[in-house]
């Protein structure tokens, strides 16, 4: 029977009295659906920056934190390694002197060496980290890994087609060049990371941070074992205010374990089956949804039962149909507590994601994987959006207006006026919170997209743009 005779047959068969009453019910189901994934709004704001607007005399006699500054760095980027280094000496680590961990995979350039320690005003310490940390375990096919790697880079997937440990560590830079048949080098260090970094590297810094599970222990290594806290450095980036207290001391008297700058989409084709996985994990331990994993989630507005029959389907959807944003945290600045990742939980989940292969046959990364366990495992008064702080990372930043007035700049401060700093901020604005920010204020306080930062801060904030709806509607 053709289609539109069987309309009509339906229409004569079944009433309009009939049909409105299901129809209500379905529509009431997909909206208490999704508001049962509203984030609730807290009573106050709950993540203001630690201190007043502006400038404070760095407290040298303070007590220092049980932490390091951590870098994941080849060879071949001394040049953009030194300069990294001179911008958080200048900016911070000139006044408060902690070490510098230096990560390579291969054995260190003396040349290398002998530049970075001149220019760390704290220790430096230099660290190879060992083989069997990023190599493939003996539960992959490094063959079938190697085709998956190669099919990644011939869709052009932005560090696709690598397979070391360094590029692992990187996934928000630039593209990277990768050979013809890439090297299993990247895709191990990945893995590696993540149990702390990019593909083989990402894991590096996926694994805890720099802390990974038995294979991939970065939190075990000799040079970090010691060490509680952790801010993470990246060749190349460029730090344009001056951070006059101390970041770790301050979250660890508020009890953070997490903070970061900048939140991002992730790359969908590089982790499709990442968030699946992370929610089959929740499912199978009873872990309950928290504010910040409500935050990542976007509801479906499909009606039962299509959510969980078709919508759990597709990817980056739990079993239920629901979506992750593709919102995360980006990790080449973090600033963490290393326990968080040494936990029992933390190291379980990632064993179980490590065992899912999607570190090798897909391209999961730390940002990603950090993301997607600090929601899972932190109460939202544990993660900190540091906005004082300017950044910028490749063709990313972030840098805050300066706070007006002299006395919010401490223009006659004999402390900062280390480096020569005082000719080069720029102008103050009303309602700024910078200290001696150098900023290009032509282009904004940050030139990335605002809806996953503004998401992911749901929790800790009782503003709403709600302009972001017709985004969330769309993606859904």
């Amino acid at each position: 029977m053709p289609l539109h005779r069987l309309l009509r047959s339906l229409r004569r068969r079944v009433p309009l009295w009939a049909v409105l009453p299901v129809l209500a019910a379905g529509t009431l189901e997909v909206l208490l659906h999704v508001a049962s994934w509203s984030v609730p709004v807290p009573a106050t704001e709950r993540d203001a920056p630690f201190f007043p607007p502006g400038c404070r005399e760095p407290d040298l006699a303070q007590a220092r934190a049980n932490a390091a500054f951590v870098m994941l760095a080849r060879n071949s980027e001394r040049r953009q390694a030194r300069a990294t280094v001179r911008s958080i000496e200048r900016q911070f680590n000139a006044w408060y002197g902690y070490p510098i961990v230096f990560l390579n995979d291969e054995e260190w350039d003396p040349a290398f060496v002998r530049e970075l320690n001149e220019t760390a005003g704290g220790k430096a310490v230099f660290e190879v980290i060992p083989r069997d940390v990023w190599s493939f375990p003996d539960w992959v096919d490094p063959d079938a890994a190697r085709r998956s790697i190669r099919a990644q880079g011939e869709t052009g997937l932005q560090h696709a087609g690598q397979e070391g440990p360094q590029l692992a560590f990187r996934d928000a830079r630039g593209p990277v060049p990768y050979p013809p048949v890439p090297s299993i080098r990247v895709v191990r260090c990945c893995r590696a990371v993540v149990a702390g970094g990019n593909r083989q590297t990402r894991n590096v810094f996926a694994n805890g941070s720099l802390l990974s599970p038995p294979r991939s222990k970065f939190y075990q290594l000799p040079a970090l074992q010691k060490y509680k806290w952790y801010w993470r450095l990246e060749p190349d980036v460029e730090f344009l205010c001056a951070v006059t207290y101390d970041p770790f001391v301050e979250m660890e008297r508020r009890g953070k374990v997490y903070g970061f700058t900048i939140a991002l989409w992730e790359l969908g084709d590089s982790c499709p089956s990442l968030f699946r996985e992370a929610a089959d994990w929740m499912d199978a331990r009873g872990v309950r949804p928290t504010a910040l994993w409500r935050a990542a989630v976007s509801a479906s507005w499909a009606p039962w039962p299509l959510r969980g029959w078709l919508m759990s389907l597709l990817a980056h959807r739990d079993a239920r149909g629901d979506a992750w944003s593709l919102c995360h945290y980006w990790s080449n600045f973090e600033i963490a507590d290393m326990d968080f990742f040494r936990s029992r939980e933390y190291q379980a989940f990632f064993e179980y994601l490590d065992r899912k292969g999607g570190f090798y046959f897909e391209r999961w990364g730390d940002a990603a994987v950090h993301s997607l366990a600090v929601a899972m495992y932190a109460d939202p008064a544990q993660v900190h959006y540091f906005e004082d702080i300017g950044y910028r990372h490749d063709h990313l930043y972030q840098c805050p207006a300066n706070a007006p007035g002299e006395a919010a700049q401490l223009r006659g401060s004999e402390v900062l006026a280390r480096g020569e700093r005082e000719p080069r901020w720029t102008a103050e604005e009303p309602g700024g919170i910078g200290c001696r920010c150098e900023c290009d204020r032509s282009k904004g306080t940050r030139n990335h997209p605002e809806y996953c930062l503004d998401k992911l801060k749901q929790p800790n904030t009782r503003k709403r743009r709600w302009i972001t709806w017709p985004l969330r509607l769309v993606w859904r």
